[in-house]
């Protein structure tokens, strides 16, 4: 696949605007929170580990000592902490400009669980944004123009959502499981765009992912936290984006003015593994309304999350 043309990035003033970002304590996620936080955003940084999340937010203060970054506590692998973040943000009550739902796992050689019995990656990757994004759907539509940015990734191309075997129980793929959990990911944007224009939410939902980039999902997810040696990482680097690269079409959808409801956006070179944000392929397989629907309708029941 050849390069596309880049899309001019724009990111405007973004002073008064609260945004949420989950898995903010490192890779993408800490990324986008200096960057949003240093254009005048109030960053809500949704984090599991609270102490990495502290470490985190000191080093983007020392960087920048005027950000506003507000630390809360978030395990999307556990739907008790997705509504008690939740409920904390409602008590709260400021409208929520945006919602980028970042934080995830990827590939774990075994089978895990979460809390509550889901297989991990989809249950993290897709159940708790799924749940967390219902719950604070009232605050979204305070705002006066809310997004929700749904983080994808090369990896949805292989996916399909085993309908008869959600959580995996039978046999358990690494890849497999992460494959379907981001394919989920894309069906979940692209019908909550369709619902959202259906019940005149006012809500911009919108795909992205980073491309190739280089953050500690390669280590903490498929080798289990056992660190690359000199030459493997070395060579990661070369073949794959740094992280100030991976966010930007993240950022793009997150506050561009030009970014399209309903749309994909991915880095624009070869293979979409580098490059500047541009609009993304869809795999045929997200664009299916059928299995949209029916992934939504068995989320709302494994979630016990209705939105509206």
């Amino acid at each position: 696949m050849l390069s596309r043309s880049a899309l001019p990035l724009t990111v405007p003033d973004l002073t008064g605007r609260r945004i949420i970002v989950t898995g903010a304590n490192s890779g993408l996620g800490f990324g986008l929170a200096g960057r949003l936080a240093a254009d005048g955003a109030h960053v809500i940084m949704a984090v599991r580990n609270e102490q990495k999340g502290r470490d985190a937010r000191e080093r983007l203060l020392a960087d920048d000592p005027d950000a506003r970054l507000e630390l809360q506590h978030l395990d999307l692998a556990n739907l008790g902490s997705v509504r008690a973040f939740a409920e904390a943000q409602l008590a709260h009550g400021a409208p929520l400009d945006v919602l980028i739902n970042n934080a995830g796992v990827m590939a774990p050689p075994e089978r895990k669980s979460t809390d509550d019995g889901f297989e991990l990656q989809f249950g993290s990757n897709h159940l708790g944004p799924f749940a967390l994004t219902g719950l604070l759907l009232p605050l979204l539509r305070a705002a006066e123009a809310p997004r929700v940015v749904s983080t994808a990734s090369l990896a949805a191309w292989p996916g399909r959502i085993r309908f008869d075997d959600l959580q995996w129980q039978r046999s358990y793929s690494a890849w497999g499981a992460y494959s379907q959990s981001k394919l989920a990911n894309l069906l979940f944007a692209r019908e909550l765009q369709r619902r959202s224009d259906a019940q005149r939410w006012n809500l911009r939902s919108i795909a992205a992912h980073p491309g190739g980039t280089a953050t500690n999902l390669q280590v903490s997810g498929p080798r289990n936290g056992e660190p690359f040696d000199a030459k493997a990482s070395e060579r990661m680097h070369r073949i794959m984006q740094p992280v100030e690269m991976g966010i930007l079409p993240s950022l793009y959808a997150a506050v561009d003015a030009h970014a399209q409801p309903g749309a994909y956006y991915g880095p624009n070179g070869p293979l979409e593994i580098k490059g500047e944000p541009s609009i993304a392929r869809v795999p045929p397989q997200a664009k299916r309304r059928a299995t949209a629907v029916r992934l939504w309708e068995q989320s709302e029941l494994l979630t016990g999350v209705q939105f509206g």
